[in-house]
């Protein structure tokens, strides 16, 4: 496999993978938090009141809330792109045993 066949691979997978991760996002909509990378110009100013900010750096949000089709609202509220945060992952969290 050369180089290039190698940096194509790996675009195309990226690719996929978040490609299939915005699509999870919006027809499941069960995420715990949505991480949206660079909200546009006055992004927050369009949210539902209810609308509970985790986290803010220079480049993304993550936000929370308990409405259905929340991750839907920001799309139509300008969001680019919504992507699942705060998920546990598909193993079981390890419980502390107490002696």
């Amino acid at each position: 496999m050369t180089i290039k066949s190698a940096l194509a691979a790996s675009v195309f997978v990226l690719t996929g993978w978040i490609s299939t991760l915005m699509a999870t996002t919006l027809f499941v909509d069960q995420a715990p938090a949505y991480l949206v990378p660079f909200p546009p110009e006055g992004f927050l100013d369009t949210l539902p009141s209810n609308t509970s900010m985790i986290d803010v750096s220079a480049f993304s949000i993550t936000l929370s809330s308990e409405d259905e089709g929340f991750a839907l609202e920001l799309y139509r509220n300008g969001a680019w792109m919504v992507l699942p945060a705060k998920l546990t992952g598909c193993a079981p969290q390890p419980t502390q045993q107490r002696l």
